[in-house]
């Protein structure tokens, strides 16, 4: 490829990032496959010919709609990784402090609880779920990709959206509800209050966490779940958008060492993700939350208030 044809596309790259890791987000879960995916696209897309593309980011799409089935179809070829819980990557950024801002930021998020039961789909079934009811992209486009007819693709869109309609994986549109379950959750357990806790979770709400110990953890039921729900000296919690709903980082002596992550569901608590460790926690934009962080006491003088972990 020539340098013009490659500026070119690295312009229609950069102008589609955003929807491109959107795709790839929902496809693969993980952050850093994640890059891996972009990366390969673009490596992929800066070999080929620009000048007979009609539709950059369509094209761009297909490449890396491609470059997600054979990851997720090599990730399938793992046998014991589908036998571990599975904890998808969380996108976290500083809550906000106009609502509206906030219900955009929803309406456009990608629902941990959602990320869990795409998992549990097929490759093809992901693919064609994702890029048509996600993206609006027609089963004329995807059945290419998946070398299948298009009312093949159709079938396998419409197989995976009865599974996701089945699963709890819609929350609460309202965020400002999500953020008083949410902080009503951190009150009972600074106190522990544990008959509170009880009234804001839901009776089957899962916990799904890893803190870098090398063992995931999952409980289901209020009695399991409230076992592992505790108040550590020493550590603050800083409201957070995770996925686009309400959650938390927590801070401790300055530095973060977990996230957790909550859906909620008709005012009740359905699931809980928790995070530690530097796999988990890298991909963290600390400069977003720095105005927070700055805030909390310096340790030194006196010991902050106590909020939750979960372990």
């Amino acid at each position: 490829m020539t340098t013009a044809g490659r500026d070119q596309v690295t312009e229609w790259f950069d102008t589609h990032r955003g929807q491109l890791r959107g795709l790839a987000y929902r496809m693969l879960g993980s952050l850093s496959d994640v890059d891996d995916a972009l990366q390969e696209t673009w490596l992929r897309a800066s070999r080929a010919d620009p000048s007979s593309v009609l539709n950059p980011g369509a094209w761009l799409r297909t490449i890396l709609a491609r470059v997600c089935l054979n990851m997720l179809r090599a990730r399938g070829s793992r046998r014991e990784e589908a036998l571990e819980p599975y904890l998808p990557e969380p996108v976290v950024s500083p809550f906000p402090d106009g609502d509206p801002e906030g219900q955009a930021l929803l309406a456009e998020s990608v629902g941990l609880a959602l990320l869990v039961v795409l998992r549990t789909l097929t490759p093809a079934e992901r693919l064609a779920f994702v890029l048509h009811d996600v993206f609006d992209v027609s089963f004329t486009e995807i059945a290419p990709i998946l070398e299948r007819t298009p009312a093949a693709a159709r079938q396998l869109a419409s197989r995976a959206r009865r599974r996701v309609q089945r699963a709890p994986s819609v929350p609460d549109v309202d965020l400002g509800s999500q953020r008083r379950i949410v902080d009503a959750f951190f009150a009972a357990t600074r106190s522990g209050d544990m008959d509170g806790l009880v009234t804001i979770l839901d009776r089957d709400v899962v916990l799904r966490a890893d803190f870098g110990t090398g063992q995931p953890l999952v409980a289901r039921g209020v009695a399991d779940v409230t076992r592992y729900a505790r108040a550590p000296r020493g550590a603050e919690a800083i409201p957070a958008l995770v996925n686009g709903g309400a959650g938390a980082v927590i801070v401790r002596s300055r530095r973060i060492f977990a996230v957790l992550a909550f859906s909620v569901q008709r005012g009740r608590i359905i699931e809980i993700h928790g995070y530690g460790g530097p796999e988990h926690l890298r991909h963290i934009d600390v400069a977003t939350l720095i105005g927070a962080i700055d805030e909390l006491p310096d340790g030194g003088d006196r010991e902050p208030d106590p909020s939750l972990t979960l372990g």
